[in-house]
């Protein structure tokens, strides 16, 4: 089976997974993803980190964005600027209005100040133990990771929900791996 044909494969199973929970789940995930990251901290606060606005089934991060921004760190939220680029970073603040991205997202405006995270949390479809992450298929994180990485010290965290953990995620020489992952129910790092 090829690269692209098995990466389909799980793409297909994760989205069937993650849209089989409820409500209730979600919420009790959004508030698991918080606790995790109080509890573990998986890293230490950084100056700058990036989230993302939850499309179709993702995990809620909103209340982790939230409560990082009161403890201090400056919050951003990427921006989709074309097919084959890189993402850009602009501030959020809780309660900024948002417009409509590409791909069903929001983003804040262009008015808003671009800034370069030092972390980011990543939504992802899957993840395996030794950090490799299955997104949606554009490489817009994989491109943006490996730049970051070429110029310093970026930390890549994937989020999402525990179920979302497998034995194993395809992956090719473009592929980033992730250096946390944060679920509702742990926070890890890879090696």
């Amino acid at each position: 089976m090829t690269l692209i044909v098995s990466k389909r494969a799980l793409r297909a199973t994760m989205l069937a997974r993650r849209q089989r929970l409820g409500e209730e789940e979600r919420r009790a995930a959004a508030d698991g993803l918080l606790r995790s990251f109080r509890l573990e901290r998986p890293i230490e606060l950084p100056a700058v980190i990036s989230g993302f606005w939850p499309i179709k089934d993702e995990i809620d991060i909103r209340p982790l964005m939230s409560g990082m921004f009161e403890e201090g760190c400056q919050v951003a939220l990427p921006v989709v600027q074309g097919r084959g680029q890189r993402l850009l970073f602009r501030a959020w603040r809780p309660g900024d209005a948002l417009e409509a991205g590409v791909f069903g997202t929001l983003q804040p405006s262009a008015r808003c100040e671009s800034v370069q995270p030092d972390a980011l949390l990543v939504p992802l479809l899957a993840c395996d133990s030794e950090g490799w992450r299955l997104g949606y298929g554009g490489g817009f994180y994989d491109r943006t990771l490996e730049d970051l990485r070429k110029r310093r010290q970026v930390t890549a965290i994937g989020v999402g929900f525990d179920l979302q953990l497998v034995p194993e995620v395809p992956h090719g020489a473009d592929d980033q791996r992730l250096d946390w992952l944060l679920t509702d129910r742990r926070a890890c790092a890879f090696v």
